[in-house]
């Protein structure tokens, strides 16, 4: 078996730890290996923050390796403290359930679950095996392996515990012990013998190779096979959290965030960020992103780093079409032409625009003077402006291009009611006619 795995993460950048990588590297050459990430049920959608992760597995996949997504439908009942500067709010059993229920349709875009196949990748749920163990035996068996004095070392507990206005509760001081707990059951009962996670994760990860090796020293068994690596936290150029715009979180499903809207995400990225982001969020081989990254570098007005970014990620994420479609839109909203859209999509590209609702019946007749029009929806300051735009041939109504003489009709409206007015590159305004 390759160990291309922790090849190709090298290549990439994205090892942040590892707990043994020369043991790691023997270990995956030895056969068909299987490791995991948990996922937190904390919506039922992820973010493209947790794609990070997700591509973790995908890559151990096809490197041979079977991936096993763990969903945290026990842990979720709890919450993770890493990252968090105060108490999570409790979710009920329900949303838990629900959430968990959601997440599963994300996995298939990146990972391969044919029942055929060797290496197929496998989703279970920490709720399974979590509610079967009392309190008693989770003091037992579990908690004599951990002690206090190390247990407030980890960052997560340490941060919060430096904090007197919030502090940390016993239930969310006790999530390391679940998430090691996760780590021993996947490993004695599925042969599991890798968690992956993020970097914020490491002190979990850590602690559950340690409970399955003090598990076995307890038992008198051999010391067993159990790994960790994680993977850099993405972040802005700035440090600041990485998939946050001002209109929110950016989501991986369509229903959250639209194929169109992710498009353009990708299409703004940071450059200063976006070889980083090539390496981390697409499949593209080194070699073709080290040719990006030149071009990138020789031309970076030319984004062509950009557009493989946007077209590679969509299309991971929302197949073929609907790459097609919002890459059809982007480049009908930078050309003007935009006649082609179809109404939701036209409601999509311009739903940040300025707009405003006029009525139809002053389109009756001779139409209404493009001079007027574009007083009334700022694109111009006065009339004589607004000739001095026209005359120069710097105003579009739907892509084409108007005199000073010019008229809206009702024939011109796109879909029955509308009219997009460019004044220039940039300067859009909405009119819709009811």
């Amino acid at each position: 078996m390759s160990t291309d795995f922790l090849t190709q993460l090298g290549l990439r950048g994205r090892i942040a730890q590892i707990t043994d990588e020369p043991g790691l590297a023997r270990h995956l050459a030895g056969g068909v290996r299987r490791g995991y990430i948990g996922f937190d049920p904390t919506a039922d959608s992820l973010t493209i923050g947790n794609m990070t992760t997700i591509m973790l597995l995908a890559h151990l996949q096809r490197a041979g390796h079977c991936p096993v997504v763990v969903s945290g439908g026990g842990t979720g009942m709890i919450g993770d403290p890493s990252g968090k500067s105060a108490e999570r709010t409790l979710m009920t059993k329900e949303t838990v359930e629900h959430n968990c229920r959601s997440q599963m349709r994300i996995f298939s875009r990146l990972l391969d679950f044919s029942p055929g196949l060797s290496n197929k990748a496998v989703i279970v749920n920490n709720a399974d095996w979590l509610t079967r163990i009392s309190y008693l035996d989770a003091l037992r068996d579990i908690g004599k392996h951990f002690t206090i004095n190390m247990m407030i070392q980890k960052d997560s507990v340490r941060e919060r515990l430096n904090n007197r206005d919030q502090g940390i509760s016993y239930t969310e001081f006790s999530y390391m012990i679940l998430q090691a707990y996760d780590f021993l059951y996947l490993h004695r009962e599925m042969g599991v013998t890798l968690q992956m996670g993020g970097s914020d994760q490491w002190g979990n990860i850590v602690a559950g190779g340690d409970l399955i090796r003090k598990s076995a020293a307890s038992e008198g068994r051999p010391d067993p096979d159990a790994f960790g690596l994680t993977t850099p936290l993405v972040t802005k150029a700035d440090g600041t959290k990485f998939g946050k715009t001002e209109s929110g979180a950016v989501w991986m499903t369509a229903d959250r965030t639209s194929p169109y809207a992710l498009f353009q995400f990708w299409l703004n990225a940071d450059d200063a960020q976006v070889v980083n982001y090539l390496n981390t969020f697409t499949f593209l081989p080194p070699e073709r992103i080290a040719e990006l990254a030149a071009s990138h570098a020789a031309s970076p007005g030319a984004r062509d780093a950009h557009r493989a970014l946007a077209r590679e990620v969509t299309e991971l994420l929302h197949g073929v079409t609907e790459r097609e479609n919002a890459e059809a839109a982007s480049k009908a909203l930078f050309s003007g032409e935009i006649a082609g859209l179809s109404e939701p999509m036209l409601a999509e590209v311009f739903a940040s625009v300025p707009a405003s609702t006029h009525s139809r019946a002053s389109l009756d007749g001779e139409g209404a003077p493009m001079v007027d029009l574009l007083v009334k929806t700022a694109l111009a300051s006065s009339k004589r402006e607004a000739r001095e735009f026209l005359q120069s041939g710097s105003v579009t109504v739907n892509g084409r291009r108007v005199g000073p003489e010019d008229k809206l009709r009702t024939v011109d409206l796109l879909h029955g009611s509308i009219a997009a007015l460019r004044r220039g590159k940039k300067a859009w305004h909405i009119t819709r006619w009811a």
